[in-house]
């Protein structure tokens, strides 16, 4: 455990960092989610197709907005949940998971109400390239479209689907952040692996692994809540729930499973090594800025 209390901004930083490597497959996720009738394309068909009939920048549609996204939601997730439990082991030397699961919780919860207006037009954005040309938005970048929306559409439409993306941050945080704290711990008890670069990679796949599973349902919910337009944008999470399981039936709710994963992998992987490697980097300039002022 960390003796130097981590920054808070930490978490959004390695989110950033993670994001600009892993846009392509969080866009073609989007994609898929919002695929609706014709045939059924995969990742690498989504991704090439795309790739030729938008051109290879189209992969990194909406960046902006992403990066801004992980500035906001990200930040407030991983910041709310490090700070909590942080609090808590000041008065207890070891946390049980249902701490750290009401640690997560909170954490979840202020990140998914705070990030969802940026969400929004990240998923509009990504989306944008497979809509007919009378249904585009053309947002120029994030601000743009934040702007746009809320000129207008209102202050309301920031917050559509913020139900499902509460429920997704929750879920998100609880199951990547808890997940790789008990899978470390575990690992590092039982000295099956030491504290390092490969303990930090296995417990990030793993947490990846079990946060796409977790959050597939609900992140599909919101991608459909966010993005739709005309009269489908005034359903509630409920109707479209129901919509989705009359039409589509139950397996609608993991569609683009694979790239989600090939995404949260990824982006759990890269955000948790970076994270690590950030805590690394501030407790020696800790321990070497205390050093230094000992021998003055």
């Amino acid at each position: 455990m960390d003796k130097v209390k981590t920054p808070f901004y930490f978490g959004g930083a390695a989110s950033c960092a993670a994001a600009i490597i892993v846009h392509p497959l969080d866009l073609t996720k989007v994609r898929l989610q919002n695929h609706k009738g014709g045939p059924k394309l995969g990742m690498i068909r989504t991704m090439a197709r795309i790739f030729k009939i938008e051109g290879p920048l189209a992969l990194y549609g909406g960046l902006s907005a992403s990066i801004l996204r992980q500035g906001t939601y990200a930040t407030i997730r991983f910041g709310g949940y490090e700070a909590m439990k942080q609090h808590l082991l000041k008065k207890e030397k070891n946390l049980s998971v249902w701490q750290l699961l009401f640690c997560s919780m909170v954490g979840g919860m202020a990140g998914g109400m705070c990030g969802n207006p940026v969400d929004i037009v990240n998923v509009r954005m990504q989306n944008d390239g497979q809509l007919p040309a009378h249904l585009k938005r053309n947002y120029s970048h994030a601000i743009d479209g934040l702007y746009r929306i809320l000129k207008e559409e209102g202050i309301n439409a920031l917050f559509r689907g913020v139900g499902p993306n509460i429920n997704r941050a929750i879920l998100m945080t609880s199951s990547q952040c808890v997940s790789y704290d008990g899978i470390k711990e575990v690992l590092v008890k039982n000295q099956y692996m030491k504290e390092g670069v490969p303990l930090h990679l296995v417990s990030s796949v793993m947490a990846g692994l079990i946060a796409t599973t977790a959050c597939s349902p609900v992140d599909v919910i919101k991608t459909r809540m966010m993005s739709a337009t005309g009269s489908e944008g005034q359903l509630s999470a409920f109707k479209v729930t129901r919509s989705m399981l009359k039409s589509e039936g139950i397996l609608s709710f993991f569609k683009g499973w694979t790239p989600s994963f090939m995404r949260t992998g990824p982006q759990t992987i890269f955000t948790f090594l970076f994270l690590e490697q950030f805590k690394t980097w501030h407790n020696h300039w800790h321990v070497k800025h205390l050093n230094t002022l000992l021998i003055e």
